[in-house]
């Protein structure tokens, strides 16, 4: 089995590739509302795959790895839309028009949630009651697994160490962004949680708040939708500056602009709070990677999270941080540092192409 379509469906876009056994053949990006016509005009004027993975967002605690999808599966993930609304609804809408324009491939759901289903219990478990945990699933499950996973294989290849003896703590950035702490290879810690909303400050979601704040604003006479809204799509960044491009943030600072300026101080204490924590699950950092829109091309987004963390032997070359603008993997820290820092790209295709085939040649 060689040539995978790899349909990566989100609230903004449904990103496609065509890999075949020795690299991409064909990429493209369509509107999410025109899926249907965007994925039949991909796959003009060319055979027919023999696979097609889908990067599904959220597994619940049923799919902890890759499914051949069928039509309970597809129903068992669209119950699970009221847990990631922004995400979840496009990928199924992208199954579904895959299964009809492809009736005779294989398709695969792969889901960013199961790579985190090797955290231990005293990580992925909220201290709520029993019956929110029992009776409606209330934990943490972590995103972005897919990335995670490909950014802990990239950073051992390129140090040339096997990946079962790292500790590493990925950062994956972008418009959406967690943290990974990646020991031996497997997750055992995250920084989003129930939900994708959790943890850093990212470009329309908030992160990590005081859950009694939207219970409290609901008192004050808000609509609960609208607060759900604004947690997801008016705050983070964009709640804090009016803008949610990071670039746009960065250059504002640089201007001067007192809420830019703090914008970026509250992210970056954040995520500074956010890696030694993940340093901690370890019990210690060997590498600490970036990975994301943000992560691979923002030197200085990058500058302001290590700044803060030299207690724990982090640091940057800013010559190599400030080249390493999404032309390549590449170490940024200084030679003979005792935590390496790297950029890795963020290739979710080849996970999901390597756990289709994985799912597709079972006999």
């Amino acid at each position: 089995m060689s040539r995978i379509l790899v349909v990566n469906a989100g609230s903004s876009s449904v990103k496609l590739s065509l890999l075949d056994g020795t690299g991409t053949e064909r990429t493209d990006s369509v509107d999410p509302d025109d899926a249907a016509g965007g994925i039949a005009r991909f796959l003009t004027g060319t055979a027919d795959p023999d696979g097609v993975g889908h990067r599904v967002v959220h597994g619940g605690t049923e799919f902890t790895g890759p499914v051949r999808v069928d039509d309970d599966v597809l129903d068992r993930i669209e119950r699970l839309r009221t847990l990631a609304p922004l995400h979840q609804g496009p990928a199924v809408a992208a199954l579904r028009h895959t299964r009809e324009a492809l009736p005779g491939v294989g398709q695969v759901a792969c889901f960013d949630t199961a790579f985190h289903a090797t955290m231990p219990a005293a990580a992925s478990t909220y201290a709520v009651p029993a019956r929110w945990r029992d009776e409606f699933g209330v934990r943490r499950y972590g995103f972005h697994g897919l990335a995670h996973e490909w950014a802990a294989r990239r950073t051992a290849q390129i140090l040339g160490r096997p990946v079962g003896d790292l500790r590493i703590v990925n950062a994956h950035l972008g418009s959406g962004a967690s943290l990974c702490a990646i020991h031996g290879g497997v997750s055992v810690d995250t920084t989003m949680g129930f939900t994708p909303t959790a943890g850093l400050v990212m470009g329309t979601r908030s992160g990590d708040l005081d859950p009694a704040v939207p219970l409290w604003l609901v008192e004050r006479g808000l609509d609960r939708a609208e607060v759900a809204e604004d947690l997801d799509r008016h705050s983070g960044l964009l709640g804090l500056t009016g803008r949610s491009d990071t670039r746009v943030v960065e250059e504002a600072a640089g201007r001067g602009d007192p809420e830019a300026v703090l914008a970026l101080q509250v992210w970056a204490h954040r995520a500074r709070a956010q890696v030694a924590a993940m340093v901690a699950a370890m019990g210690g950092i060997d590498a600490l990677t970036f990975s994301g829109g943000v992560g691979e091309h923002r030197p200085g987004m990058r500058a302001r999270i290590t700044d803060g963390l030299g207690f724990l032997r982090i640091a940057l070359d800013h010559g190599r941080n400030e080249r390493a603008d999404g032309g390549g993997d590449a170490v940024i820290s200084p030679d003979g540092s005792a935590v390496t820092s790297l950029v890795v790209g963020a290739r979710e295709d080849l996970v999901v192409a390597e756990q289709v085939r994985s799912v597709l040649d079972r006999p």
